[in-house]
């Protein structure tokens, strides 16, 4: 089990997958957040969460004020265990209902309309750097002008081709294992002072 960490579901437990996904540690979730939130990347933001393994980001992102959450998960079981989740954090905190894809993501990317302003990606560590390119590729059509796309891979992975989508690398934190990167639209008007330069921070766990 995990919990959400703060908002108006603060508490709320989620179930995590017993094997195929790789659940974002509290500590991690709580520091991303906390960084999120000193952004006001939050409150308001159409959010959109692939791989979403429980769905614990997107829908903690949903319990702290984001207008709506579209999570995607193409395994069955896990597809099925976030629906559960996303019914516990909307009645724990009076949020709407989340909307959960059961698909590959390349093909929601493909599919997909309107426009996200938070993005997260968490993909499996054997996904090579290829597909992770044209993830990346698919999904710039479909993000907000302001838009902040958050990846979490492995520390020992490539960093992803960011620039091959129109997108800019402007932070980079490890956790132990773990490293977030953060990236923006490239032609992104008056973003602000604190993303103007690529930022190189480390924390063990």
């Amino acid at each position: 089990m995990t919990r959400i960490i703060a908002g108006r579901a603060r508490g709320a437990r989620l179930e995590v997958p017993g094997t195929g996904t790789r659940p974002t540690s509290d500590r991690v979730r709580e520091s991303l957040f906390g960084a999120l939130e000193s952004a006001d990347a939050i409150d308001g933001a159409r959010v959109l969460d692939l791989y979403a393994g429980s769905g614990a980001l997107g829908l903690e992102a949903l319990s702290r004020g984001a207008a709506s959450t579209d999570l995607v998960e193409r395994g069955r079981q896990a597809a099925a265990l976030i629906r559960r989740n996303a019914a516990t954090v909307a009645k724990a905190g009076g949020a709407a209902a989340a909307r959960v894809h059961e698909v590959a993501v390349h093909t929601y990317l493909l599919r997909a309309s309107g426009t996200f302003d938070l993005v997260f990606s968490d993909p499996p560590y054997d996904l090579d750097d290829e597909a992770m390119t044209a993830d990346l590729v698919a999904l710039a059509p479909l993000l907000s002008p302001q838009a902040l796309v958050v990846v979490e891979r492995g520390r020992r992975s490539t960093p992803p081709d960011f620039a091959a989508a129109g997108l800019e690398l402007f932070r980079e934190k490890a956790y132990g294992d773990t490293v977030l990167w953060w990236a923006e639209p490239t032609a992104a008007a008056d973003p602000p002072v604190t993303r103007s330069q690529p930022e190189t921070e480390s924390q063990s766990r």
